[in-house]
């Protein structure tokens, strides 16, 4: 496990809401492919493609290794798996600027009814690297939390394709 209760994170959340029903949207985003939503910007790279994906992206233990549209990858593997709650990944092996910065994320998606429609909750939680945690408290996180929001508009846009 990358993170545990004592550890001092820094996460970030970001919410989208669809007008589609909590199966429906987790069916949509939990195997979503990456390159459709991750894109580039001035400051972080898109992921361009997959690669190590052996197996369906349904169940805890499944590993993949995303590549990003500036060359670096990172390892991602499924962690949990509440078909239609949610899910959660961790990320290490970063091989860009974030390696300097976190020794992993944990992601988590998770998937609330809301009326007939679905709010969207997803975080990202960063273990920092010794004497880094202000650098992602501080200029990073405004800027890493609108890239989720643009990526996760782009996720509740393919979902709402599915009503």
């Amino acid at each position: 496990m990358l993170i545990t209760r004592t550890d001092r994170t820094v996460p970030i959340t970001v919410f989208a809401r669809v007008s589609v029903s909590p199966p429906v949207a987790f069916s949509v985003i939990a195997p979503i492919d990456l390159s459709l939503v991750f894109k580039a910007d001035r400051f972080f790279p898109g992921v361009s493609h997959i690669e190590g994906q052996h197996d369906a992206w349904d169940r805890a233990g499944v590993v993949r290794e995303p590549h990003f549209t500036d060359g670096s990858h990172v390892t991602e593997r499924l962690t949990e798996y509440t078909a239609p709650h949610g899910f959660a990944y961790e990320l290490t092996g970063f091989t860009n600027v974030l390696n300097g910065l976190a020794q992993g994320v944990r992601g988590e998606f998770s998937f609330l009814p809301d009326g007939t429609g679905t709010n969207i909750r997803w975080t990202y939680e960063f273990l920092p690297r010794r004497g880094r945690a202000w650098v992602l408290r501080g200029p990073f996180k405004p800027l890493w939390q609108r890239y989720m929001q643009r990526a996760l508009h782009r996720m509740a846009d393919v979902a709402e394709a599915h009503r």
